[in-house]
C-alpha cells in the first residue's frame, strides 16, 4: 500500500473514480441508446443512404468512441479493484509509489511517470510491455 495515501485521501480518490465511472457509463448508455455495443454496431451498419463515404467516417468515429469509453471504464474498474486490494497507488511495473499529484490528476493510472514514459517509448517502437495488475 502507498503509505502517503491517508484513509481520507483514499476515500476521496475512490469517490472521484466512482463519479467518473458513473459519468462515463451514462454517456456510453446514452450513446448506445441502451443497446449492447454489438447491437448498436449492427444498427449503424444497416443504415440506408446514398452518403456511404460520410456514413463510413461517422461509423469509424462511433466505434472509436465506444471503444475509448470501454477502455476508460475498464481502467477505472481496475483502479477500484486495486483500491480494494491495497495495491492502489503503486506502479504496476516497478512497484514504487506513484506520485500523489499524478494520482490526484488521474486516479486510474497504472504506472509511475518514469515507467509510463518507458512504456510509451517501447510502445512507439512496437515493444509494449504489459504492466502487472
Amino acid at each position: 500500500m502507498n503509505h502517503a495515501l491517508t484513509p481520507a485521501l483514499r476515500q476521496h480518490l475512490q469517490q472521484q473514480l466512482r463519479a467518473r465511472r458513473e459519468v462515463l457509463d451514462a454517456q456510453r448508455t446514452a450513446h448506445l441508446a441502451g443497446q449492447s455495443r454489438a447491437a448498436h454496431a449492427r444498427e449503424v451498419l444497416l443504415q440506408d443512404g446514398d452518403d456511404a463515404t460520410q456514413r463510413d467516417a461517422e461509423r469509424t468515429v462511433d466505434f472509436d468512441r465506444t471503444d475509448r469509453d470501454a477502455v476508460a471504464l475498464a481502467e477505472i474498474d481496475q483502479a477500484l479493484l486495486r483500491l480494494d486490494s491495497g495495491r492502489f497507488g503503486l506502479c504496476g511495473d516497478c512497484g514504487e509509489p506513484i506520485a500523489l499529484a499524478r494520482l490526484q490528476l488521474a486516479p486510474q493510472v497504472l504506472r509511475c511517470l518514469a515507467c509510463e514514459s518507458a512504456h510509451e517509448r517501447a510502445d512507439a517502437h512496437g515493444r509494449a510491455r504489459p504492466a502487472t495488475l
